[in-house]
């Protein structure tokens, strides 16, 4: 209710009393959303602060602001050396207006994700200038017709047979929510309008409950029996909302958010550990296919004369076996394959147990991190702990939000950019020096990037999946075969004023991929 009606006529009087006579010494901005204008006065130096960033719009009123040196800029230019006379209400309505001495007023309109701040001079109805100019209506907006003068008679009421939206429009969901508990929408018209004088007369009492409703920390102008705090300041109110729901409850969410992310890496990380575990150990209780070449070898002589097939005795296990021959395949092929499969495999033990090695440092270092943040109490300490561990910036932002497409394969986290500019941003907030960045050759298409950390070499398997990728994402993606060019992030460099997503690279590779998009089948399954 803190941009309600209802409580703005009990703020703006307040403000009227804190602010009349002081001087507007600046008014700057460092974010996009919130600006702060500085005054000075008998009780010194005061701030008005309006932070108008949707669903976040509140207002304070602090003492002390420590303006950045950087990333700051100054609005509202004609108001320095301004003096402020007085704080009004308009009349049922979300917004109030300083009065000026030169006869200017500053319009704060308060409706929610198209709250706004508005300059007009004097004798003026149309703004000349406006803070969030996104808003286009509000550049014609006269600031007379934000009166909404309301009849609150019986007679109104019995007209309206009682519709509370209709005759009270700016009550908002607390009020609205306290007349449904009572049963107003199935009332009579006599108890409906008894039941809105209740509620007027509680609203008529100037005492602010801070209460939590729906996951949001407001302010309730009725009794509220699980508040966690009352005040009779509306000032005070405002200072102690914006400091609980802004500054408190955004770093609650930033730091719920960290955990949240850091426990389903964690929990990715131990299913891959818990998989790879079997498969490594399956692999190692299966007899090598060396030892299949060694029984045919000693056996050439049971193929002679064009035998295909045969059975012959398995002298590691003792038993007989039967071995095919493809047509045309002589027995010396067969076992020459069969032990370049067995070198392999012993090439897919190592890059198993090294991939392993790093998933239980990573386990580690994910378990000791979130140990850390569940420890941190504030804003500072989550800021330190972030600049420690600039790569997981990544994890304090929605999917949808972030600049490229995550997949994992076989362990490996593989980026594949959204766009040109998301490219750009990829490379330039994300990124590794040590990543493996790969792209479609010579064609326009998505960056791609194999990270890197805590990882012991790239298998090819996961080089070619994420090549596979990167001609999918391009120009390339109809073509059979495409070559992709591919180096470490450290040779890939951005020119001053060149276009979006375009780089110069050093020491590239190339190799020949068939593009796959994210959903086909490789010759290893992706991880999940």
């Amino acid at each position: 209710m803190h941009l309600n009606y209802h409580f703005l006529r009990y703020l703006a009087p307040a403000l009227s009393e804190e602010f009349a006579g002081c001087s507007i010494l600046s008014c700057f901005s460092q974010s996009k959303d919130e600006l702060i204008i500085e005054t000075q006065g008998n009780q010194g130096t005061r701030y008005i602060r309006a932070h108008l960033l949707p669903p976040q719009v509140y207002l304070s009123f602090p003492d002390h602001f420590h303006r950045a040196k950087r990333n700051s800029i100054d609005l509202f230019a004609e108001l320095v050396g301004d003096q402020i006379l007085s704080c009004h209400v308009f009349s049922f309505e979300r917004a109030m207006r300083f009065e000026l001495t030169s006869g200017k007023k500053l319009i704060f309109k308060l409706h929610g994700n198209r709250s706004n701040i508005l300059l007009y001079h004097a004798d003026e109805t149309s703004p000349t200038a406006l803070f969030r100019n996104e808003i286009k209506e509000d550049k014609t907006l006269d600031w007379k017709s934000l009166e909404r003068p309301l009849d609150l008679t019986w007679e109104r009421f019995e007209e309206l047979q009682g519709n509370a939206a209709q005759f009270l429009p700016t009550l908002g969901q607390i009020p609205r929510n306290w007349l449904k508990e009572r049963g107003y929408p199935d009332a009579d018209l006599s108890t409906k309008w008894n039941l809105m004088q209740d509620l007027l007369d509680l609203l008529d009492a100037p005492l602010f409950s801070m209460v939590e409703k729906e996951g949001e920390i407001t302010l309730s102008l009725l009794p509220e029996s699980d508040s966690f705090g009352s005040f009779s300041d509306p000032v005070q109110a405002c200072n102690e909302l914006f400091y609980r729901a802004l500054v408190i409850g955004n770093f609650e969410k930033e730091k719920t958010k960290l955990l949240k992310s850091y426990q389903e890496q964690l929990k990715k990380t131990l299913s891959y550990l818990k998989k790879s575990s079997e498969k490594l150990d399956e692999l190692k209780s299966s007899p090598p296919s060396a030892q299949l070449a060694d029984v045919i070898m000693a056996n050439l002589h049971v193929f002679s004369g064009g035998v295909q097939e045969a059975e012959i005795h398995q002298f590691y296990t003792g038993e007989m076996i039967l071995v095919k021959l493809k047509p045309n395949q002589k027995p010396q092929d067969l076992a020459a394959s069969l032990y370049r499969k067995s070198k392999n495999r012993q090439l897919e033990l190592n890059q198993i147990e090294k991939t392993l090695a790093a998933k239980r440092s990573l386990a580690m270092e994910l378990e000791k991190k979130i140990v850390l943040v569940e420890s941190i109490k504030e804003f500072r300490g989550l800021k330190a702990f972030l600049k420690v561990n600039p790569e997981d910036k990544i994890n304090q932002k929605e999917a949808g939000s972030l600049p490229f497409k995550v997949f994992e394969f076989e362990g490996f986290t593989i980026w594949v950019g959204k766009s040109a500019k998301d490219n750009d941003e990829m490379l330039r907030g994300f990124v590794h020096k040590n990543d493996l960045w790969l792209h479609a050759r010579q064609v326009p298409g998505s960056h791609v990037v194999i990270r890197t950390k805590g990882m012991n070499g790239i298998p090819p398997q996961v080089i070619e999946r994420a090549a596979g990728l990167a001609a999918f994402y391009s120009k390339l993606k109809t073509d059979s075969l495409a070559p992709v060019i591919l180096t470490e992030v450290k040779f890939v460099r951005k020119v001053k004023g060149s276009a979006p997503g375009s780089v110069m690279v050093d020491r590239e590779k190339v190799i020949m991929v068939r593009p796959l998009g994210p959903d086909e089948e490789t010759s290893s399954k992706k991880d999940s």
